[in-house]
């Protein structure tokens, strides 16, 4: 609501209801809602090769992003999933299914990623932490919305939906024995144990109580690099996982920690990921989509072997993030010296 608090225009306030219910509707029906749990999952609509991979996410040899992943089906074994739901040995092919999984896995923006096995095709079997935590702060901002306009009926059942979801998230996704939040596979009904940095939107959402927070943060260890929060404990070959580090995944644990009072901890992870982005920006002149968070360097093309090697330069969301970073720092330095 950040444009509101600046502009305080209820009539374009008003006008964001259709579009958010519409939206927020769009994952709360099949076939990304699992009526079993009640929690939502990605599927995409699209069927068939994602165009983007036929042009562009070629390695140097000219391979797309599925030849490469046909021949890691040919020699390696997987035990995550079924494989022959997504690749038939006999004909040497990706299934129908695999390309509707790499539609969702796109779907989810973390991509790619062996968060839901390897390069995440058995997405669509999985309600995951992060999309399930922005569909709660959805409700939340409806509540706040229809608060605002003086329609405390409609902000009432807003906040039903939402406690619901919240409810639902500690039920299905909290996992005390590791003291994270883990995405559940409803097909097999178990939570599947991979470290991944979206525990930490949990605090962004005010869902985790103080014992729950208290345990992700006793995990910090666990993601912390000397360039900030690595996205995974895993090296995969993929961007969205070890060793690399991606700009709006800090500022959540930034803020989320402070919300929480772990001032100490959200400093170090702001000044090493800020520390990060200008040293190299003075390297090569421009602030990048990711890091290698344990070299402290972009230069990361050599490391990535599956999907996107390139790293893109200028990106919006690192140069947010950094002057967001910085001013967070500003203050927390004016509150010290006060």
């Amino acid at each position: 609501m950040g444009w509101f608090s600046h502009s305080q225009d209820i009539d374009w306030l008003r006008s964001t209801i259709p579009q958010l219910e519409s939206y927020y509707y769009y994952w709360n029906v099949p076939p990304h809602l699992d009526a079993n749990i009640g929690l939502s999952h990605y599927y995409a609509i699209g069927d068939g090769p994602a165009p983007e991979v036929i042009f562009s996410e070629r390695d140097e040899g000219g391979r797309t992003h599925f030849e490469r992943i046909k021949d890691y089906y040919r020699t390696q074994s997987v035990i995550d999933y079924d494989l022959t739901l997504y690749y038939d040995s006999m004909g040497d092919r990706l299934t129908d299914l695999f390309y509707k999984c790499d539609r969702s896995r796109r779907e989810s923006g973390l991509d790619p990623t062996n968060r839901f096995g390897p390069f995440s095709v058995d997405i669509i079997h999985y309600a995951p932490v992060c999309l399930n935590v922005l569909l709660y702060i959805m409700k939340c901002d409806l509540v706040y919305i229809n608060e605002t306009l003086k329609y405390p009926d409609l902000a009432q059942r807003w906040q039903d939906k939402a406690d619901e979801r919240a409810k639902l998230i500690n039920e299905y996704l909290w996992d005390s024995h590791s003291g994270l939040y883990l995405d559940y596979n409803f097909r097999d009904e178990r939570r599947r144990y991979y470290e991944f940095a979206t525990t930490f939107y949990l605090l962004w959402a005010d869902i985790a109580t103080v014992e729950q927070a208290q345990q992700v943060v006793d995990n910090l260890s666990k993601f912390e690099a000397p360039g900030g929060i690595r996205t995974s404990n895993y090296t995969s070959g993929n961007q969205w996982d070890a060793p690399f580090g991606w700009a709006p995944l800090q500022l959540i644990a930034v803020r989320r920690l402070l919300r929480y009072g772990y001032q100490a901890e959200a400093k170090r992870i702001a000044e090493n990921f800020v520390t990060l982005a200008l040293s190299d920006f003075e390297r090569c002149g421009y602030l990048l989509e990711k890091y290698d968070l344990e070299r402290c360097s972009g230069n990361v093309s050599d490391e990535i072997q599956f999907g996107y090697s390139t790293n893109e330069i200028g990106f919006g969301w690192t140069n947010g993030v950094v002057v967001e970073l910085l001013s967070i720092l500003d203050a927390l330095h004016n509150v010290s010296a006060a």
